[in-house]
């Protein structure tokens, strides 16, 4: 790799290894995952930046690769929303937290303030850190390890992509639903109660005269999301094709 070189993960690699299932130069599972905060603090060393670059890039072209070919009825818009449900911080870090015993923070090197400040928990941490790891994996042993690795570690999520691809935005994915199934424009009644500076919104949503979903919040865009997200949720139930219509095709490729 090249210039100084840190003494070695955080705990022993064994376990992170173990639930990789991939073998590493023990000098570039040390890069990936060092973060920026500990090479600073260490007079300069490489980062892991350059293989969560990397990283990023291998795991949106396996997930898309997959999402593409396993929903062959959705148009471009939907297969976007079904990815990012996939690739955003909050999921990386919820695979990474299961990599092994004290999930994959156990292993990171960190700086002092990032010690102090919680940063073996910290999402975006993880998820860079998940990603320097996929980046890494790619570079050690190629695409079709690392692809290996991606389904894995994300087979789960992307089997629940559907249902989570919604939560990008309830109220749209609402609307969308509505639309396809012919049930017009989701109606929301929004009430408020409490203080100006301290208000509480509650939010129901009706579907075709239905009241489907109800919600509260802070905020009434944050009341309104979350009863279109519970009529989200009831409605996809409703419309659920049986087992057999669920299945898409079983071709994985990249």
């Amino acid at each position: 790799m090249g210039g100084k070189s840190p003494t070695g993960p955080a705990a022993d690699p064994a376990p992170l290894l173990e639930a990789l299932g991939v073998d590493f130069d023990p000098e570039l599972l040390t890069l990936a995952l060092t973060h920026r905060s500990y090479a600073y603090e260490n007079g300069g060393l490489p980062p892991n930046e350059r293989l969560e670059f990397l990283g990023d890039a291998v795991l949106g072209l396996v997930v898309t690769d997959h999402l593409y070919r396993r929903h062959p009825e959705l148009p471009e818009g939907q297969l976007a929303k079904l990815r990012a449900s996939v690739v955003n911080m909050h999921a990386l870090a919820g695979v990474a937290r299961g990599l092994g015993e004290g999930g994959l923070g156990a292993h990171l090197l960190l700086g002092k303030g990032e010690e102090l400040t919680g940063g073996r928990d910290k999402a975006s941490i993880l998820a860079d850190g998940l990603e320097a790891v996929i980046g890494a994996t790619y570079l050690a042993h190629g695409i079709e390890t690392a692809r290996d690795l991606v389904h894995r570690l994300f087979d789960q999520l992307l089997a629940e992509a559907p249902l989570r691809g919604a939560g990008l935005d309830w109220k749209t994915s609402l609307q969308e639903l509505t639309a396809s199934a012919g049930l017009g424009v989701p109606e929301y009644k929004v009430e408020d109660t409490g203080p100006d500076h301290r208000k509480e919104f509650s939010a129901i949503v009706f579907v075709g005269g239905r009241d489907l979903g109800h919600g509260e919040g802070t905020t009434k865009k944050e009341a309104e999301q979350k009863a279109a997200e519970s009529a989200w949720r009831a409605l996809s139930e409703e419309l659920k094709p049986g087992p057999d219509a669920a299945e898409g095709p079983g071709t994985t490729g990249v």
